[in-house]
């Protein structure tokens, strides 16, 4: 499946976050919302996107930014990853793939020349309104906040 394009309506998600609670998009009308996809809880890649917009948190939320991460981690792992690393959003357990699915977040991968399928570092931006607003399918990890602030023009 292919990532998702500016203009189109964000995909409605209904899952579960670290806590066990639902986690709707409806939740979040009215604001714009970093919805970020990546692989794996406590990996050094991921420890690091997700601790840079922990680090900038609230300059996003100041923004009218709120974040969501998502990966195919259990809700016990999510909540470990929160506890260590103080995370201060939301993280959907998407066990299932449901949600990486119809973000286009999974798909084939290559490493080392082993094809696999498994998470695609992706990053949606989504405007107040539930359309996508930007697409960030080369994340730059340590400085995601950032290359979103950057493309938003902000």
């Amino acid at each position: 499946m292919s990532l998702l394009e500016i203009g189109a309506k964000a995909p409605a998600i209904n899952a579960k976050n670290q806590d066990g609670e639902a986690i709707t998009l409806e939740q979040f009308k009215g604001k714009k919302v970093i919805l970020y996809f990546y692989p794996k809880d406590s990996t050094p890649g991921c420890t690091a996107e997700s601790c840079n917009l922990r680090d900038n948190y609230e300059d996003l939320l100041g923004k009218g930014f709120d974040v969501i991460g998502v990966s195919p981690d259990s809700e016990a792992s999510h909540l470990k990853f929160i506890e260590k690393q103080n995370l201060p959003f939301n993280l959907i357990a998407d066990t299932e793939k449901e949600v990486l699915k119809a973000y286009g977040a999974w798909g084939p991968k290559n490493m080392y020349g082993r094809i696999f399928d498994g998470v695609l570092r992706t990053t949606y931006i989504i405007n107040e309104n539930g359309v996508i607003e930007k697409v960030f399918a080369k994340v730059k990890i340590k400085e995601h906040v950032e290359q979103i602030l950057k493309e938003m023009g902000m």
